[in-house]
C-alpha cells in the first residue's frame, strides 16, 4: 500500500545495528545558529570549550523518562484519513475486539485520539504476545517519507531501546503497539516528529507531517549491564549522552535530562566483569560529562536545587572541574547566596584566568552583593534609629529628677535657716 505521509526517526542516539551512530549529534549541530540552543547561553558559554564542542567532546551540550505527550485515553469522532484510506478508530485493544485490527488491515487506527498520530497495519504480525515492552531492544526496517511521497530516509536495520527516547515520539509510541514481523504505515503530525525545527538529516523541513513505513524485525531483552564489558558500557552510555545533546540543542531540556539520566544509570551500574584503571577512568569521564550536561539543562528549567546537586556530584569526583564550579557559583547566586558564590567563582577564575564568561559572572555577583549590603545597612540604621531616640528621651527624664532634687534641698536649707533665726530671736526675747 502506497504511503503519502511519513515518519522520521531521530538518527542519533538510536542504537544502530553493527555501527555506533553519531549522526544524531550532527543532526543538532547542523541546525541554523538561530534555531540552536547555545550550550551555555546567557554568559555560560566558555570560550575555551568552543573547539571541544566541534570535536564532539563538549560536556555542555545540552530523568525518569518523561511521559510521551498525549498518551491518555482521549477519544475523538472518527474522521477520514487525508488520503481517503478510511475512518479513524481506536486501537484494537480499545475497541473490545483484539483481533479486529488484524482482520481489517485497511483501516487507520487512532493512537492518541487527537488525529495527530495514526497507524495502519499492512502485514499482520505474529500475535499480541510478541509486542515489545518498554526497556526492550527492538530492530526495525524503516522508510521515512514526506507528505508528497518523497523518501528522505531508509534504514533497513535500525535498533533502539523502546521508551528511552532514542527516536522521535511517533516511532517510540507506535512500535510499542506493533507485533513481531508486523508491517505498518504510520502517519504523524510534526508535533511528534521534528516539530518547528525540522531536521537536516534526514532532510525534514520545519513543521512537516511525516509518514513512516515500519516493519518490526526483532525484539530482545535489553543487555544486562552487569555483564557488559567496560568498553561496551562506555559506548552505550556515550550514545545515550549524545542523544541528550541533540535534545538540549533543540531546546527540549526535559528529554535531554532523561537521556543524561539513562546514560548515568549505565555508567554507574555495578559490574561483574573485571576492568582496568583506564576503563574505570573512562567510565568516570562519561559520568562527569553527563552530570555537567544535566546541570546545564536543569539550569535552563530553573531547577536550581537539582542543578546544585549535579554540580556537587561532579566536584566530589573532580574538585577543580571548571564547568561545575562555574555552574555551582551561578546557581548559588540565583539563590541569593552571594558570598559563597563569589568564593566558588573566584576559584574557577583562578583555574581559568582568561575566561571572560567567569569574569563577567563574578563581576555581576559582586555587584549584587554590594547592593545587598547597602540594603542591609539601610535596614540596620532604620532598626537602630528608634532605640537611640528613646535613650535620649530617657536621659532627659532621668535628668529632670536631679534638677528637682536640687531645688528641694535649696528650699529645705532656706527653711531650716529661717527657723533657726526665728528660734534665736525668741530665746533672746525671753532672756
Amino acid at each position: 500500500m502506497a504511503a503519502t505521509e511519513a515518519k522520521a526517526v531521530s538518527g542519533s542516539a538510536a542504537i544502530v545495528a553493527d555501527s555506533p551512530d553519531s549522526s544524531a549529534l550532527g543532526e543538532a549541530q547542523t541546525l541554523p545558529p538561530e534555531d540552536r540552543a547555545s550550550l551555555l547561553e546567557s554568559g555560560e558559554d566558555f570560550e575555551m570549550l568552543d573547539q571541544e564542542e566541534e570535536d564532539d567532546e563538549d560536556d555542555d551540550d545540552i530523568s525518569d523518562l518523561p511521559p510521551l505527550e498525549d498518551t491518555g485515553n482521549k477519544k475523538e469522532e472518527e474522521k477520514p484519513d487525508e488520503s481517503g484510506a478510511g475512518s479513524s478508530r481506536s486501537r484494537d485493544t480499545q475497541s473490545g475486539d483484539p483481533d479486529r485490527g488484524r482482520e481489517r488491515t485497511e483501516e487507520w487506527l487512532e493512537v492518541l485520539g487527537n488525529g495527530m498520530l495514526k497507524m495502519k497495519t499492512l502485514v499482520a504480525g505474529k500475535g499480541e504476545d510478541t509486542r515489545p515492552k518498554k526497556g526492550q531492544d527492538v530492530k526495525v526496517h524503516l522508510r521515512t517519507m514526506l507528505e508528497d511521497g518523497t523518501t528522505v530516509e531508509e534504514e533497513p536495520s535500525l535498533s533502539f531501546t523502546l521508551g528511552d527516547g532514542d527516536v522521535i515520539q511517533a516511532l517510540d509510541i507506535c512500535v510499542h503497539l506493533m507485533e513481531l514481523e508486523e508491517k505498518a504505515l504510520i502517519y504523524t503530525d510534526a508535533k511528534y516528529a521534528y516539530a518547528s525545527l525540522g531536521c537536516p538529516s534526514p532532510a525534514v523541513p520545519p513543521n512537516a507531517s511525516l509518514s513512516l513505513e515500519v516493519q518490526l524485525l526483532e525484539v530482545k531483552p535489553a543487555p544486562d549491564l552487569e555483564l557488559l564489558l567496560p568498553r561496551e558500557k562506555m559506548e552505550l552510555a556515550s550514545r545515550k549522552r549524545e542523544r541528550g545533546n541533540v535534545y538540549y540543542q533543540r531546546g527540549e531540556f526535559v528529554y535531554a535530562i532523561t537521556s543524561y539520566g539513562i546514560a548515568l544509570q549505565v555508567a554507574e551500574s555495578s559490574s561483574k566483569v573485571d576492568s582496568t584503571l583506564d576503563e574505570d577512568a573512562g567510565l568516570l569521564d562519561v559520568k562527569v560529562k553527563c552530570l555537567n550536561n544535566m546541570a546545564a539543562a536543569q539550569l535552563k528549567l530553573e531547577h536550581y536545587e537539582a542543578a546544585l546537586k549535579s554540580c556537587t556530584s561532579v566536584l566530589d569526583h573532580q574538585p577543580d572541574n571548571i564547568k561545575a564550579l562555574f555552574r555551582k557559583g551561578k546557581v548559588l547566586a540565583l539563590q541569593g547566596e552571594y558570598s559563597e558564590a563569589i568564593g566558588i567563582l573566584k576559584k574557577a577564575l583562578k583555574l581559568e584566568p582568561s575566561s571572560k564568561t567567569i569574569h563577567a559572572e563574578l563581576s555581576k555577583v559582586m555587584k549584587k552583593r554590594l547592593e545587598q549590603r547597602g540594603v542591609e545597612q539601610a535596614m540596620y540604621k532604620k532598626m537602630l534609629g528608634n532605640p537611640s531616640g528613646s535613650s535620649s528621651i530617657g536621659h532627659e527624664q532621668r535628668a529632670r529628677p536631679s534638677w528637682s532634687l536640687s531645688w528641694k534641698w535649696l528650699f529645705g536649707a532656706t527653711a531650716v535657716a529661717i527657723g533657726g533665726v526665728a528660734l534665736s530671736v525668741v530665746i533672746a526675747a525671753r532672756n
